[in-house]
């Protein structure tokens, strides 16, 4: 089995990657074969520093090796370096329509928010899908948001396999059950995000302890003192149930049960401290990888080079299928 996921090179990373992606990396790369992809070129498509994404490549890179990803059995590699991927994404664009693309809800909302929508933020979920296809990849560990990018994807490799033969397999996505979609701390109408919202609400996995724990203490509830998962009814209180689900691996009844009449104050602190010791390790591993550059980007060489081998196969048979003469 192979599994592919990517990560942005933007913002500091938050519990939110955390829970709806680290982790599942992680656990997924004991089910196969691995590759984890650094998306720097989908980076590019909005306005961006070039000297901040190269540090964020670099810290997105160290992140995943932080939270698990072991580079002896899976691939980690940043997109940039290996051009099959922008190739791919060219030769689908002729297996993908205008109308689909449009209908992208990620793209209405970052166009909207933009004075100059550049062509590549209309069409990167193009590039997103040869981002899977090329590895004939089985599963995708993504967050709930990224549920329409990958049924485009699989819209794609089918209607590919249709007009030039049997090519892609069809992946399918692997979504955490609880707290897929955190919420900030301050606003639990919106997604923690380090792009958009109050930020005392978005825990950053690099936060001092001090500083994720200040930010549960003040963490917006509601005026009940019911500690119930509703999160039609009481957003914020379900939200950090999640979050506290997912830290100490105890289900949601468990923890209703549990706190049953204690009120808000020792428990927005306890799901704070579970977080900074859910959080303890990974800090310290993610501190000693970026303290060493350039071993970081050796391990990405040899990622890159492994990517390389194993997409290959793919890209040529894409363009064999579609009639292209070969060099050879």
């Amino acid at each position: 089995m192979r599994i592919f996921s990517g990560i942005q090179p933007t913002g500091d990373k938050h519990l939110g990657n955390l829970i709806g992606g680290f982790r599942q990396y992680a656990a997924t790369q004991e089910q196969g074969e691995g590759f984890f992809c650094i998306v720097d070129l989908h980076s590019i498509t909005t306005a961006y520093d070039p000297k901040g994404l190269h540090e964020a490549t670099l810290a997105g890179a160290a992140m995943l090796f932080a939270t698990g990803i072991d580079p002896e059995r899976s691939i980690v590699f940043a997109q940039s370096h290996v051009e099959a991927h922008a190739e791919a994404a060219w030769l689908l664009s002729s297996a993908t329509s205008f109308g689909e693309l449009r209908r992208m809800t990620q793209f209405k909302d970052k166009s909207a928010e933009q004075e100059f929508v550049s062509a590549g933020l209309f069409s990167y979920p193009v590039l997103m899908a040869g981002d899977i296809l090329l590895y004939q990849t089985d599963i995708v560990p993504i967050g709930d948001d990224q549920r329409q990018h990958l049924e485009l994807t699989r819209n794609v490799a089918e209607r590919f396999n249709t007009r030039y033969g049997e090519t892609f397999t069809v992946p399918r996505g692997v979504f955490p059950q609880e707290g897929a979609r955190v919420r900030n701390l301050q606003e639990p109408e919106r997604l923690m995000s380090t792009s958009a919202g109050n930020p005392q609400g978005v825990v950053r996995m690099v936060d001092e302890p001090d500083v994720i724990r200040k930010k549960f203490k003040t963490a917006v509830t509601d005026s009940e003192r019911e500690i119930r998962h509703n999160p039609a009814a009481k957003a914020g209180i379900s939200n950090l149930i999640e979050i506290l689900s997912v830290a100490t691996g105890e289900p949601l009844d468990g923890i209703e049960s549990r706190y049953n009449g204690a009120g808000y104050g020792q428990f927005k602190e306890d799901v704070g401290e579970a977080v900074v010791t859910l959080l303890a390790p990974i800090q310290e591993r993610y501190r000693a990888l970026r303290a060493d550059e350039v071993a970081l980007r050796e391990l990405l060489a040899e990622g890159a080079e492994r990517a390389r081998e194993a997409s290959r196969p793919t890209l040529e048979a894409m363009y064999e299928r579609m009639g292209f003469v070969s060099p050879r």
